[in-house]
Parts: structure tokens; C-alpha cells; sequence
């Protein structure tokens, strides 16, 4: 009877045991939403057999402006998207240091100039002097040498009146050419470090493209070429000349710098514009290159990658080696193929595993 009584207890344990492990596996069971997410498909490069690059529009004359002096801003005389004139003030610069030098030469200027004076009348007089052999070498030799010296202490003194007076067209920032306001960085009351630009102009209607093209095609690369520049925002094609082919990627790697002048056109152009460029050469690499853009990457220190999206439609990180970067695009060399789709965007915080439904 004992023993009996001990396995129905035995029996009840295990049964109770059982029901928790079940409890357990359900409590385990992922009932999160779905993250929402954008996702592209890779977009492989090969379907031309042309040469085609990306590029960047700028403006084909602009500047930033700078000054040489360190100061307090006084006045910001413009506004983005102003137009201004040549030499039309644009920064005003306090300069009260550089008037109290200015004051300190001038009164330098006045000293020297009195010296001078000075020291030519006592010249002229001893020069008459040893004419009528009234006075000796010795003595003509000194005087000589005074109205040298003076006269070098007032050329001196006007030229370091010169040095403040370029120093002052620091102060004042003027625009160097006609043209339009893109970018002010800087406003009344800051202060204005030498050699930091402060305004960005440039003259609206020229523009042109700067395109990175790899060594295995610059050869064929010629100046004058004429070329068809897709702008991808506005969806138009404008016509172009090279202007530029760079001999020397040293400091692009590996890839060459062309330059493109851009022929006049209607259409709404602005700088900082990505841009397709066809040349009318044919492509040599006939390799599948893999493109994806910039934003999509997910960089962990040293390491890029992308997430793709698995079979149970889950988010799945992958890590990639990079290459060139084209624009809004790089150059994946491995870890992601042509037939495979990647997430740009998400409604939320991606991890591995995460669950995601697609919402475009």
C-alpha cells in the first residue's frame, strides 16, 4: 500500500514537471510585431555595354570664403540664396587690434618721416661742405650713412603700413565674384578661426561634373569627348564635354578624376546633384559589379555590412567587403549577390532574427 501511494506521488510530480516544461516552451514563442521595412533588390551594373560612372554636379565657379585673421563676427551681411555683386560685403570681422597697430605705424610713420627730413638736410649740407673740401671723408661717410638709415626706417615704417592695410581686407569679407549665397557657417557674435570658411558662393547656370573613372578604363578617356550625363533626381539626360582627365590616382584610389563641363539647359540643376555618365567608350570590365547605397550599410567599428532578408522573413545580417564608392552607391565585392534583396529602411530597431514585414 505504501509503495502504491509512492508512485501515484511519483506519477503526479512528472505529470507536473511536464506542464511546466510545455508552460516554459510557450512562454519562449516570439509574439513581437513585425517591423516594417523597405527592401531593394541589388542592382547589378552590366547591362551596358558601354563605360558609365558616377558623378557629382558643382558649380563650375565657386569658392569658400576664408579669413586669415582670428576675431569676433560683428555682422553677417547676407543670407543664403542671396545674389550678391563683385565685392559687395558679405562678413564684417571686428578689427580694433588691428587699429590700434594702425595708429601705432602711423605715429612710427611720422617719426621716421621727421628723421628722414632731418638727416637729408644734414646730408645735402655736408655734401656741399666736401665739395668745398670743408668737411672730411670721415665726416661725409657718416652722413652718408645716417640719411641711408633714416630713409630705411621710413621705407620700413610705410611698409608695415601696407602689411595692417592687407590685414584689414581680412576683416572684411567680400565676394570675389558675382554670384549667389549657397552656405553660411557662421553668425554675428562667433568667432572666426583663419583658414575656416565662413561663406560658400558660387555663379549659378554653369555647372559640371566631377566623375571617378577605374584604371582599367582612363585610357580610353579622352579630352573633348562629348558624353550624356543622366541626372537622377530630375530624371533628364543633359550632353557634356570632358574638360579634365586626371593622370594620377594617388590620392583617389585607384580611381581617376574626370572632369565634365555641362552644356546650357532648362532644366532645374543644382549642385550636389548625383549623376549617371556615359561615355561613348566600350566597357573592358565585363564583371557583374554590385551597387548598393550608402544609407542601407550598417558599419560596427571596422566592419560594413547590410540586412537581408531570410526565407522565414526575418532580418539577417550580413557582412561585406566594400569597394569603390560611386556617388550615393558602393561597390560590394563580396557577401552579397545580384539575385539576392536587402532592407534600406525600417519602421524600428533591426537585430538578427527580428521579425519584419515589407511595406513597399
Amino acid at each position: 500500500m505504501k509503495k502504491y501511494i509512492y508512485l501515484i506521488t511519483l506519477s503526479a510530480a512528472t505529470l507536473f514537471l511536464t506542464s511546466c516544461g510545455s508552460e516554459d516552451k510557450k512562454a519562449m514563442v516570439d509574439n513581437s510585431p513585425a517591423i516594417p521595412v523597405v527592401v531593394n533588390q541589388v542592382a547589378a551594373n552590366s547591362n551596358s555595354p558601354f563605360l558609365s560612372a558616377s558623378g557629382k554636379i558643382q558649380a563650375a565657379n565657386s569658392a569658400d570664403l576664408s579669413t586669415r585673421m582670428m576675431g569676433y563676427v560683428n555682422k553677417v551681411h547676407v543670407n543664403v540664396g542671396d545674389k550678391v555683386s563683385k565685392g559687395q560685403l558679405l562678413v564684417s570681422i571686428n578689427n580694433t587690434d588691428l587699429q590700434a597697430k594702425s595708429a601705432q605705424v602711423n605715429a612710427g610713420i611720422t617719426e621716421a618721416t621727421a628723421a628722414f627730413k632731418n638727416a637729408e638736410k644734414d646730408y645735402n649740407r655736408f655734401k656741399n661742405l666736401f665739395a668745398e673740401n670743408s668737411a672730411s671723408q670721415k665726416e661725409m661717410d657718416d652722413m652718408t650713412a645716417n640719411f641711408e638709415m633714416a630713409k630705411a626706417r621710413l621705407e620700413g615704417a610705410r611698409q608695415m603700413k601696407n602689411e595692417i592695410g592687407a590685414q584689414y581686407a581680412y576683416t572684411n569679407i567680400t565676394a570675389p565674384f558675382s554670384g549667389i549665397i549657397t552656405s553660411k557657417n557662421v553668425e554675428a557674435g562667433n568667432m572666426a578661426n583663419p583658414g575656416v570658411p565662413l561663406i560658400s558662393i558660387e555663379t549659378p547656370g554653369s555647372f559640371e561634373v566631377m566623375a571617378m573613372v577605374p584604371e582599367s578604363e582612363i585610357s580610353e578617356i579622352k579630352k573633348g569627348t562629348e558624353v550624356d550625363v543622366l541626372i537622377k533626381s530630375i530624371d533628364t539626360t543633359v550632353k557634356g564635354t570632358v574638360t579634365e582627365v586626371s593622370s594620377s590616382a594617388k590620392n583617389t584610389g585607384g580611381q581617376y578624376l574626370v572632369k565634365i563641363a555641362l552644356k546650357k539647359t532648362e532644366a532645374s540643376i543644382l549642385s550636389g546633384m548625383f549623376t549617371t555618365v556615359q561615355f561613348p567608350v566600350e566597357r573592358k570590365e565585363k564583371a557583374t559589379m554590385v551597387l548598393i547605397p550608402s544609407e542601407a550599410i550598417i558599419t560596427n567599428g571596422q566592419l560594413s555590412g547590410v540586412y537581408t532578408v531570410s526565407e522565414s522573413k526575418t532580418a539577417l545580417l550580413r557582412w561585406l567587403r566594400l569597394g569603390r564608392t560611386f556617388g550615393d552607391q558602393v561597390e560590394v565585392l563580396s557577401g552579397l549577390n545580384s539575385d539576392e534583396a536587402y532592407i534600406v529602411s525600417a519602421e524600428g530597431k533591426l537585430y538578427n532574427g527580428a521579425k519584419i514585414t515589407f511595406n513597399n
